[in-house]
C-alpha cells in the first residue's frame, strides 16, 4: 500500500535498527480518513472469507480494526490487557510478551463476543515477533471459531514474527513490510521477496 509507505516515510521516526515510531498516525494519534482507507484495503483482502467478527487487541489494533469492521459490516472485538470490575470472569485468556515494554500482559475476551459459529479476522497494527499475534489465535483456538486470516498494517520483515505465523498455517496479509532499519533509514521489502 504505497500511501502507508509514504506515511512511514513521512511521518514515522527509526529509533534503532529494530524499532520504528509511527505514533503520529497508528500508535498514539490516529489519521481518520488514513485509517478508513486502512480499514477498506484489508476488507478488500479479505472479503471472498465470509468473515463475521473481526479481532484485535488494546489499544493500537483498534483504529485499524473498527474500520475493516465497517468496511465488512461486522463487528470488531478487542482483546483487553488488564481485567476490570466489568470484565473479570467468564473469559479467554492468553499471555503475550511486549519486546518493545519489555513485560507479559495476559489478554483477555469475554467468551459472550465469539463463539465456534464466528469466521474470524484478527487485525494487528505491528507485526515483529509475532507474540500479540500468536495470543490472539490462541484465544481464537480456545473459542472454536475458525480463523481465516491476519491483516498487518505494517510488517517487520527482518525480524521472525511471519515465520512462525506462517509455520501455523495463518494467512497473513500486510500492507507494507519493512525490510530494514539499518542507519536510520527505512528500506521496504519487494512483494516478491515476501516469505
Amino acid at each position: 500500500m504505497e500511501s502507508l509507505k509514504q506515511k512511514i516515510l513521512t511521518e514515522g521516526k527509526v529509533l534503532s535498527d529494530s524499532v520504528i515510531k509511527v505514533d503520529a498516525f497508528l500508535n498514539h494519534q490516529v489519521d481518520p480518513a488514513f485509517m478508513q482507507s486502512i480499514g477498506e484495503e484489508f476488507a478488500s483482502r479479505f472479503a471472498e472469507l465470509s468473515i463475521t467478527k473481526i479481532l484485535t487487541l488494546e489499544s493500537s489494533g483498534i483504529a485499524p480494526a473498527v474500520m475493516t469492521g465497517l468496511s465488512l459490516g461486522v463487528p470488531v472485538v478487542f482483546a483487553r490487557k488488564r481485567k476490570s470490575l466489568t470484565l473479570n470472569e467468564h473469559l479467554y485468556s492468553a499471555e503475550v510478551y511486549s519486546y518493545t515494554k519489555n513485560e507479559s500482559n495476559e489478554i483477555s475476551i469475554s467468551k459472550d463476543y465469539i463463539d465456534s459459529d464466528d469466521v474470524i479476522l484478527i487485525i494487528d497494527d505491528i507485526l515483529a515477533n509475532g507474540q500479540a499475534a500468536l495470543g490472539m489465535i490462541d484465544l481464537v483456538e480456545q473459542t472454536s471459531a475458525a480463523l481465516k486470516g491476519i491483516g498487518v498494517v505494517i510488517e517487520k520483515g527482518f525480524q521472525d514474527g511471519r515465520g512462525k505465523l506462517y509455520r501455523r498455517g495463518v494467512h497473513v496479509e500486510s500492507l507494507a513490510t519493512i525490510a530494514s532499519l539499518s542507519d536510520g533509514h527505512v528500506t521496504f521489502q519487494n512483494k516478491e521477496d515476501a516469505v
